[in-house]
């Protein structure tokens, strides 16, 4: 009974919006019609119809969200459950200032702690912050200052002379920076570095070295040294 008379209710709501009756200001038919819907949904779950009032309730919803556009409700819907970058996630790197650490927020070694990622690779993350992440750029070459205080110089021994970039380590087999750094296939990380710091000492300008091969000395060690992470 209750729900032939809910329906009823509708229908003359409904005929009143298509006659043009009036109804006070704000108050249109169909939000109207939509408010009925759910006041009777309640009675007839307050008495323990609950199949009709779970329909009634679906159709006042439909009658208000048509009412308003459902188009633009669904739309608003979307908008808010679509995910937002934030500012952290738009970072490359971050520091704490306690530990004088880092962690990596992006990039091939994303989520590790910056001590833990080798010097060549470092310089590689620096070259992606400075195109992608100003901010990150600093606060990295902040951290080379404190950990690697040569690096700088390092760095513009890096550059191949050819292109101007770095040279990529990736690119040069075990073999070859074995031979470069004139170690037997296995030496230790230990051989590796000593071997490094005196090609270096000997390749200084004053003794007559060139910035190509050290480059390629450079080159060696960080290939190297990644093999033994």
């Amino acid at each position: 009974m209750l729900l032939a008379l809910g329906l009823l209710a509708l229908f003359g709501l409904w005929w009143l919006g298509r006659s043009g009756g009036r109804l006070p200001a704000g108050l249109v038919p169909k939000r109207l019609a939509g408010y009925a819907a759910f006041a009777l949904a309640a009675l007839l779950a307050f008495r323990g119809s609950l199949l009709p009032a779970v329909l009634l309730a679906g159709a006042g919803l439909w009658i208000v969200w048509t009412g308003e556009g459902l188009a633009r409700r669904l739309a608003r819907l979307l908008s808010a459950l679509k995910p937002r970058r934030t500012a952290r996630r738009s970072a490359t790197v971050e520091l704490d200032p306690g530990s004088g650490d880092g962690l990596v927020l992006a990039g091939p070694r994303t989520g590790e702690r910056l001590s833990a990622v080798p010097r060549g690779d470092l310089l590689a993350l620096l070259a992606l912050c400075r195109g992608a992440d100003p901010d990150g750029a600093r606060l990295l070459e902040a951290y080379l200052d404190r950990r690697h205080p040569g690096w700088r110089v390092d760095a513009e021994r890096d550059l191949d002379p050819r292109t101007g970039r770095p040279l990529d380590p990736g690119t040069m087999t075990q073999e070859e920076a074995y031979q470069i750094l004139g170690l037997e296939r296995g030496a230790s990380l230990d051989k590796v570095r000593a071997a490094h710091r005196a090609l270096m000492k000997r390749l200084h300008p004053d003794q007559g070295g060139t910035a190509e091969f050290a480059a390629r000395v450079n080159a060696a060690r960080d290939r190297l040294t990644n093999r033994h992470r």
